[in-house]
């Protein structure tokens, strides 16, 4: 017995230091395989993101030590993540690609693309607005604390006022940010200082008790079982969250909003990208960012132009047949928006008429893509109002994914804040890029793949994401989902605004566009309002070359399909194509399009 215990020391003096030495040695240098590297790049970055540990709810409640605090947003972790970009690229140029089989080819290119973007980005990595009317620290942090985190017991209520309570530390991070921007001659928009300007002092205007931080926060806890909490304690929790939003939350919003009103002064026009320092090598490399591809600001808006006039070709033919021949396409489609019939009435009733619709149409064509997809999420997804603390400003609907762990659903977000802008024959197609077979479909499959490094299942690439959801609505109508003519003139005016983004966007932050002429030119061809427009245009401005995204990532499937189509011949089948697109998470265009000629010449 005793020479057993000697030899089990022996092993354990001799092991435990081996295991220890090697993972110091993944932490600190090359790990020794490809895997243990994604898993420390990963790793790293989540740790270091308490929102987004909330955001994915993977990690189980009794390991929660991140539940109370929220993601450094200082000029200091900007750079320290810039340099840990440029060290990780430089690790994983030192692995060997040609030992790979296509799988870790796939996984290697797609790390590799997403890294040395970042890499040539650091150049600018303060030329972008990170509080703007669209999206910033201002709407999306109370978005985070009603809708991501959860209160399931009296550990999440607590830790859900410790994260009030930070919001001065996290306004502050952000203001030490913008004042270093606004040193280099990153200032925004005029717009976009007015319009956050009143967005943030709108939402400060109402007494802390009545606040959403509040009530919802209240919502949360009615919901927890009585056996599960008492009242006295719902009350204390209660009470404390008012007194954060009090004595942490408004203050920091004060901070900000007093940053903002002395930036006002030095905010005296609304230029593009070209207006920044270095601003045209900067948009060039938003456009690769986002398109993933190498086409520069010229050919896009190119592409652009040819685009435009296709679908206008298609969509004039429609409006005629619907009696409207007379001024432009946008006009003609802005007279049909408004006819009573396709309206909703600006009433709770038809407010709650519009959820119900879109919840219709995606449970029809999610019972009708059978023949279509083998691949298909676990849940369903949910249609519900966009909060009302940013209604104004958000964009008519969008989506997001839900939690790992299945606790929370993926929810298609649909604006109520004026009915008049939601049109009847443009629900389908909205619902299909948002829902299903969209964002949902590519999203939560993603989630779920199996066999793949994890960051693949979670890795955004925009013209891959938006692509497939524009592809999506294509699919749909192929599939016979868009019967009605008027159906079919949503789809092609929702591929006209992606058209004319190719245009606009290019236009502002290269051709130096003005924002009226943007505008006019989003109405005249897209059939929108001028405050449906303004809104478009003012979200290119403070994010450019996302918008490029779309018809780029949706050109490139169809050109695939029809590739693989011709090559594979008889042996072509529709949903294998959608497997090959769906199943390896998002990719970059050029990754993308070797994984289907990869596929295609196995067939």
């Amino acid at each position: 017995m005793m020479r057993v215990a000697k030899w089990l020391g022996i092993a354990v003096l001799t092991v435990v230091p081996l295991i220890a030495a090697l993972v110091l040695h993944t932490i600190y240098f090359k790990p020794l395989t490809l895997d243990w590297f994604y898993t420390r790049v990963f790793a790293t970055f989540a740790l270091d993101n308490p929102e987004l540990l909330t955001s994915m709810r993977m990690v189980p409640p009794w390991l929660d030590f991140f539940g109370g605090k929220l993601a450094d947003a200082s000029p200091e972790h900007e750079r320290r993540l810039a340099r840990t970009v440029r060290e990780d690229l430089a690790i994983l140029d030192r692995y060997d690609r040609a030992a790979l089989n296509a799988e870790e080819k796939r996984s290697y290119d797609t790390m590799h693309f997403f890294l040395q973007s970042l890499a040539d980005g650091e150049p600018y990595l303060q030329h972008d607005f990170p509080v703007n009317q669209h999206a910033g620290i201002q709407s999306a942090l109370p978005e985070f604390m009603q809708q991501m985190h959860a209160v399931e017991n009296l550990k999440d209520a607590e830790n859900y006022i410790k994260r009030l309570q930070r919001f001065p530390v996290k306004f502050d991070q952000v203001i030490a940010s913008l004042r270093q921007r606004e040193a280099k001659g990153v200032i925004p928009p005029r717009f976009t200082v007015e319009k956050v300007l009143t967005q943030m002092q709108a939402y400060i205007a109402r007494p802390a008790a009545q606040h959403e931080l509040v009530t919802s926060f209240k919502e949360k806890l009615d919901r927890i079982p009585a056996a599960g909490m008492d009242a006295n304690t719902r009350a204390r929790l209660l009470a404390a969250a008012t007194g954060a939003v009090q004595d942490s939350v408004y203050p920091a919003y004060r901070n900000l909003i007093a940053y903002f009103i002395a930036l006002q002064p030095k905010a005296v026009a609304n230029h593009g990208a070209w207006s920044l320092p270095n601003g045209a090598a900067y948009y060039a490399w938003c456009v690769r960012k986002h398109t993933t591809t190498d086409m520069t600001p010229r050919q896009v808006h190119d592409l652009g132009l040819s685009e435009v006039a296709r679908v206008e070709k298609d969509m004039d033919g429609i409006l005629r047949q619907q009696g409207l021949s007379e001024g432009t396409v946008g006009a003609r489609l802005l007279q049909l928006a408004h006819r009573p019939e396709q309206m909703f009435a600006d009433t709770p009733e038809g407010r709650q008429a519009i959820l119900a619709r879109y919840q219709a149409i995606l449970d029809e064509v999610n019972h009708g893509l059978g023949g279509s997809f083998d691949l298909r999420p676990r849940s369903g997804v949910k249609v519900e109002p966009v909060p009302a603390s940013s209604e104004a400003t958000a964009p008519g609907a969008y989506y997001k994914i839900g939690s790992f762990d299945g606790s929370r659903p993926g929810v298609f977000y649909a604006n109520l804040r004026n009915p008049a802008e939601v049109t009847r024959f443009m629900m389908r197609t909205t619902a299909y890029h948002e829902g299903i077979p969209g964002h949902h479909f590519q999203m939560s499959i993603a989630q779920h793949l199996s066999g793949v490094p994890f960051f693949r299942r979670i890795l955004p690439f925009t013209a891959y994401n938006e692509g497939w959801a524009l592809y999506a609505e294509r699919l749909a109508y192929e599939l016979g989902f868009e019967k009605d003519p008027l159906d079919n003139l949503g789809r092609l005016s929702g591929e006209m605004m992606r058209a004319a983004r190719l245009v606009v966007d290019t236009g502002i932050h290269a051709q130096r566009w003005t924002r009226e002429q943007a505008i006019g030119y989003m109405i005249d061809h897209a059939g929108m309002t001028e405050e449906e427009a303004t809104a478009e245009v003012e979200r290119y401005f403070v994010n450019p070359g996302q918008a490029l995204a779309y018809q780029i990532g949706m050109l490139k499937i169809l050109a695939l399909r029809e590739r693989a189509r011709q090559q594979a011949g008889t042996k072509f089948e529709l949903k294998q194509f959608h497997n090959q697109i769906l199943s390896h998470g998002a990719l970059p265009l050029p990754v993308l399009e070797w994984t289907i000629n990869d596929w295609v010449a196995g067939k």
